[in-house]
């Protein structure tokens, strides 16, 4: 069978993006797609049944989640080759970025099947579009590594990285590569949307040990060009202007050992040299 004749008997994959918090955001062909597929594969069905609610949507629903995408990705393509439209969802914004979706998308590529994108809303445009910071060129991280010493290496290697950085991550477990400009988006398009704009250190400050809840984006500006004579800037000078901004020596060695890469322990044994230097 052609590929023509092939994309006319089987069915559409629609990726359809929906809202990340605010119900309203949904576009008009999302609402139309979802209505008129014949059945709707999402992250979870609990989650996206209330959409459905909201808008009157009958359409049936099936999870599709990361633990059974290998166990229910071949029985949604015999459907699509059978005919059927499936639109694939996520619980917000679009699958298969940082969202499931990926093997159904691939195996249906593979298949020669018919996959249309319906875009929406998304919390890494969302985020860019107010941050205020350069939006020409940016590159989205998503989530970071759980571990600490896998996270560590993956920042190390964006250490030099000039372009605007996305995560989807919390800021407390965010060992930044210098005292950058960040912008933090908490429960964006939701009802205690919240954005927060700063360089690293005053964003610490500000923070303190405030627990930071709900779904988070962050902004991370690129690497500018530093001076030679300001990337030989002395530790220690560095380690005084913390103290003077009111941090413990404990926050010092950890926030110099996240930026320079030098082992805690080490910055701490100085800060003590320093401090005996001091009092004697």
């Amino acid at each position: 069978m052609s590929y023509s004749l092939l994309s006319m008997a089987s069915g559409t994959l629609y990726i359809v993006a929906t809202p990340i918090g605010n119900l309203e955001d949904i576009t008009l062909r999302a609402l139309r797609i979802l209505k008129e597929v014949d059945l709707i594969a999402a992250e979870d069905t609990r989650h996206t049944r209330k959409l459905l609610t909201h808008y009157g949507i009958p359409t049936p629903l099936t999870s599709y989640y990361d633990q059974v995408e290998a166990e229910k990705a071949p029985a949604l393509i015999a459907q699509l080759q059978a005919g059927k439209n499936i639109a694939l969802v996520s619980d917000a914004g679009t699958p298969c970025v940082a969202d499931p979706g990926f093997r159904l998308l691939t195996e249906a590529i593979e298949a020669g099947l018919s996959v249309v994108p319906i875009p929406g809303p998304s919390m890494v445009t969302a985020l860019l579009s107010v941050g205020g910071v350069p939006t020409s060129c940016f590159a989205f991280e998503g989530f970071l590594p759980a571990k600490r010493a896998q996270r560590r290496k993956a920042l190390q290697h964006l250490k030099q990285e000039d372009r605007t950085l996305v995560f989807f991550e919390s800021p407390h477990r965010i060992e930044i590569c210098g005292d950058r400009q960040i912008v933090i988006g908490r429960e964006l398009t939701k009802m205690f949307e919240e954005v927060l704009r700063g360089k690293v250190s005053e964003l610490r400050a500000v923070l303190g040990a405030r627990e930071i809840k709900g779904e988070l984006a962050i902004l991370v500006a690129g690497q500018a060009e530093t001076p030679p004579s300001a990337e030989a800037r002395p530790l220690a000078e560095e380690m005084q202007e913390l103290y003077a901004q009111g941090f413990s020596l404990k926050d010092v060695a950890r926030i110099v050992s996240e930026t320079r890469g030098i082992p805690k322990r080490e910055v701490y044994a100085l800060g003590l040299r320093m401090k005996e230097g001091v009092e004697t």
